[in-house]
C-alpha cells in the first residue's frame, strides 16, 4: 500500500464525512441548540419577570400592611372617641338626673318645712287660745296674769323643742 493513496482516500472520506455532517447532521444540531438558547433566554427573562414581581408584591404587601395598620388605628381612634362620648353623655345624664333629684329633695323639705311651720302656728295658736282662756276664766289680776303669761311661754317653748 502506497502512503499517498492512502492519505488521498482517508482526506476525500474525511471531506466526504465533513460535507455530510454539515448538510444532514449539522442543521438540526444547531437548530435544538438554537431553541434551547431561545428556552434558557425566556427561562431567564421569565426569572427576572418573577424576580421583579415579587419585589412588587413585597412592596403592594407592605402598602397594604400600612393602610391596614392605618385603617386600624383610625377604628382604634373611632372607638376611643365613640367610649368617651358615651362616658360624657352618660356623665351629663347622671348631672342631669341628680340635679332633679335635687330639685325633688329640695321640694319635699320644702314641703315638710311649710306643714311644720303650719303646725307650729297651729300649737301656737292652741297654746294662745288656751292662754286666752285660763285668764279670761281666772279673773286675776295684773301680777297673776304676767305669772300666766311667762308659764304659758315656758310650755310653748317646751313644746317647740320637742
Amino acid at each position: 500500500m502506497n502512503i499517498g493513496a492512502t492519505l488521498v482516500g482517508q482526506t476525500v472520506a474525511f471531506i466526504f464525512f465533513v460535507w455530510f455532517c454539515m448538510k444532514y447532521i449539522w442543521p438540526p444540531l444547531m437548530s435544538t441548540i438554537e431553541e434551547r438558547q431561545k428556552v434558557i433566554e425566556q427561562g431567564l427573562l421569565d426569572a427576572d419577570k418573577a424576580k421583579n414581581d415579587l419585589i412588587n408584591a413585597k412592596q403592594q404587601a407592605f402598602e397594604h400592611i400600612k393602610n391596614a395598620k392605618i385603617q386600624a388605628n383610625k377604628i382604634i381612634d373611632e372607638a376611643h372617641n365613640q367610649g368617651a362620648s358615651i362616658i360624657d353623655k352618660a356623665k351629663k345624664e347622671a348631672e342631669i338626673e341628680a340635679d332633679l333629684k335635687i330639685k325633688q329633695a329640695v321640694s319635699e323639705i320644702e314641703v315638710a318645712s311649710s306643714k311644720a311651720k303650719k303646725d307650729l302656728i297651729s300649737q301656737i295658736s292652741l297654746f294662745s287660745i288656751m292662754g286666752a282662756e285660763k285668764i279670761i276664766n281666772s279673773k286675776i289680776n295684773n301680777s297673776m296674769q304676767d305669772s300666766l303669761i311667762d308659764e304659758l311661754i315656758d310650755e310653748i317653748n317646751k313644746e317647740e323643742y320637742v
